[in-house]
């Protein structure tokens, strides 16, 4: 029997989809208070109730289980949750481990997150064997997530079998007014802006698939990027605008105006008590280029990632219909 952690979330949820629809038995954690989509109640799914952070809670659910995924993680690009991130993600991947080596799971697969690998020179795709390094600019996620990695790898020098996955910008149908759907709610509602970084982005459906081939797989104690494209940001929004018949970015914003931007964001939202528009991370990160290598993964599964052009056309369609 398989085991999700974060089977609620947005790469947790389409993970326990396919696996349903494959025929898997599969068993889920969820927090007491968390609503189940409607998608995921079905038979094939036995919803049990726990937290990453209780650690008894996961080895009750971890009996009788052969395979974990563990897709349960705090995910900010706000400074203030940095105590909770380190919390669920470095504590609560920790406790996963521990249980797994305790229940005697096979295999456990980690979801990481590309904040969690190193930079390189400007040109170069970044590859699985550039190695992080604390510094000024890293995020309070990005850490969290590298932390987490650590105790995935002390398990293995402890005897675990473990895979370890860092997806690129994840996209899918999700609500446009969060996560990595909040950049469908911008350039819908006529977004202008644009700076002059760039990243790589993964159709969703195509990380659930990875995870799955990976974890069917003999490999074991890797660690794999997934990419499917590397795209300016002015180039995904424009790609965006063009499916919701949208005006293209045309104002380029520098680094100086970014700087401005997040500390004038901060102070309106110590008045309207709401989420600032712009955080010091996201303002850090807007300018900079990071591009990817999937190279690793294809060769690994044999796997052809559907091209982000196509990822967003169907979400746009998806979401009017």
């Amino acid at each position: 029997m398989i085991l999700i952690t974060g089977a609620t979330g947005f790469v947790g949820s389409q993970l326990a989809l396919d696996l349903t629809q494959q025929g898997k038995q599969v068993r889920a954690i969820k927090r007491p208070s968390a609503k189940v989509p409607e998608k995921l109640k079905v038979a094939s799914i036995e919803w049990v109730d726990g937290d990453v952070l209780d650690y008894f809670s996961l080895e009750d659910a971890m009996e009788g289980i052969s395979q974990v995924y563990h897709c349960a993680a705090k995910v900010a690009l706000n400074p203030k949750y940095k105590a909770q991130m380190y919390k669920t993600n470095i504590e609560g991947t920790a406790n996963v481990v521990n249980a797994c080596l305790a229940k005697g799971v096979q295999k456990l697969m980690h979801v990481s997150s590309i904040a969690a690998v190193g930079f390189t020179k400007p040109g170069e795709l970044i590859t699985e064997e550039h190695k992080f390094e604390y510094g000024p600019t890293n995020s309070a996620y990005a850490i969290s997530k590298y932390e987490s990695e650590n105790e995935v790898w002390r398990g293995v020098a402890e005897g675990l079998n473990a895979l370890v996955v860092n997806p690129s910008i994840i996209i899918g149908m999700d609500d446009w007014e969060r996560g990595s759907g909040r950049i469908f709610g911008m350039v819908n509602k006529g977004n202008k802006f644009y700076s002059d970084g760039g990243c790589g982005y993964v159709d969703v459906r195509d990380v659930s698939a990875c995870m799955i081939k990976l974890m069917e797989s003999d490999l074991k104690n890797q660690r794999y990027i997934i990419n499917a494209d590397n795209l300016s940001f002015m180039a995904l929004f424009s790609l965006i605008a063009k499916q919701l018949n949208k005006p293209e970015p045309t104002v380029n914003i520098k680094k100086w105006q970014l700087a401005i931007g997040w500390r004038a964001a901060k102070i309106i939202s110590l008045f309207t008590r709401k989420e600032p528009a712009l955080t010091k991370d996201t303002a850090i990160s807007a300018p900079v280029t990071q591009f990817y290598s999937n190279n690793k993964i294809v060769k690994a599964i044999n796997f052809q990632f559907t091209p982000i052009s196509q990822s967003v056309a169907d979400i746009v369609q998806r979401n009017k219909s």
